[in-house]
């Protein structure tokens, strides 16, 4: 069996992916290759999980497709990102959110000076809403995020992490996104919040038909909510498959869940490097 990342074909009477990620390659500051040969696909309706250690490539994945790469001197010099159907990777990020599709960052980026319910307001900038839609927006953010209610008149800066981690979702919903790109929401994030974090993302899933592209380090947590998986390491796609058989698979469990057949394994382990040659011949 071998492990090399192959694209997934589509069927002639297949409807066309909702996020297409074709071929991407980027590079920083005119001189560092980050992204090579990167494609992806996310169905509708999904939740897609951005696999790999730090550095890997995920979050300029993401923000290659949001296109707030060209703030961090990132150029795109190899491919296309569609959505939809249509090319979006020449459009502006505002123009992407009035399109359905809005970006978490990594690190949340709350606004920390305003309250909680001040931050989720500011989402709804790209819509012209009624006082009484506005507070119906309001309350479906709250429906998901009882914490945030109860929370709703606090700074946000002096809220947790996991409080802000919901915060910075919450204000994507505002703007009525049918696609959000999600980056790293366990990060620095207990471990029951993350479990809560992700099972509303699950919900959102279910019930409001949100799909979702979330690029994540812990692999364990991931796979267990997303439905399919790609495994990002230096810029390259090595792996790609169903969350669940990815999840079982011998390699990313050694490299990623740190279990193998064997037990727990060492990263120093010659095997390691043995595998790793092999995913990336």
């Amino acid at each position: 069996m071998t492990h090399t990342a192959t694209q997934t074909p589509i069927k002639p009477d297949a409807p066309p992916p909702y996020l297409s990620v074709n071929n991407i390659e980027v590079i920083y500051d005119h001189v560092i290759l980050v992204l090579k040969g990167v494609s992806l696909q996310v169905p509708q309706g999904k939740i897609v999980a951005l696999l790999g250690a730090n550095g890997a490539g995920k979050s300029t994945t993401l923000k290659t497709i949001s296109t707030l790469l060209r703030g961090e001197r990132g150029d795109v010099t190899k491919g296309e990102v569609q959505f939809k159907g249509e090319r979006v990777d020449q459009l502006t990020p505002n123009e992407l959110v009035k399109r359905g599709l809005s970006q978490v960052m990594e690190g949340r980026h709350c606004f920390g000076h305003l309250t909680i319910e001040e931050n989720l307001l500011t989402g709804a900038y790209t819509r012209s809403l009624s006082r009484g839609e506005l507070k119906d927006a309001l309350d479906k953010v709250y429906h998901y995020f009882p914490r945030l209610k109860t929370r709703r008149s606090s700074q946000a800066g002096y809220t947790s992490g996991g409080e802000q981690q919901m915060c910075a979702i919450g204000r994507a919903l505002m703007a009525k996104p049918s696609m959000i790109l999600l980056d790293e929401p366990s990060m620095g994030i207990a471990p029951q919040i993350v479990e809560e974090i992700f099972g509303i993302v699950k919900d959102l899933n279910h019930k409001e038909n949100v799909s979702f592209l979330l690029a994540e380090q812990n692999t364990n947590v991931a796979l267990r909510y997303a439905d399919f998986g790609y495994i990002l390491e230096n810029g390259r796609v090595v792996m790609e498959g169903q969350a669940q058989e990815l999840a079982s698979n011998e390699d990313v469990k050694e490299f990623y869940l740190g279990v193998s057949s064997a037990g727990r394994k060492s990263f120093r382990d010659m095997k390691f490097y043995r595998r790793r040659k092999r995913w990336l011949a």
